[in-house]
């Protein structure tokens, strides 16, 4: 099964995250599927925080990949619809 789930990356303290599609079998940091996006919580301007592969996310979406709680999140607050 595919899960859609954000990848570590940056250094101590000032860590940013990378959206991405991964087998469920495989570890946070582990080797990706395709890089949908990327989360920057640091950042102070709110369009360069969240910026997502809308029509990547959504075929991923579409043929049956689940999201984390956090990425569903995400992707709710950026009117993309998630099933459950």
């Amino acid at each position: 099964m595919v899960r859609l789930r954000m990848k570590k990356m940056g250094r101590r303290n000032r860590a940013f995250f990378r959206i991405c599609a991964f087998d469920a079998r495989e570890e946070r940091d582990g080797r990706s599927i395709e890089q949908l996006g990327t989360y920057d919580p640091m950042e102070k301007e709110e369009s360069k925080k969240v910026v997502l592969k809308r029509e990547r996310i959504e075929y991923w979406l579409s043929v049956g990949a689940q999201p984390s709680e956090t990425v569903a999140s995400i992707l709710k607050k950026n009117n993309i619809a998630v099933k459950k």
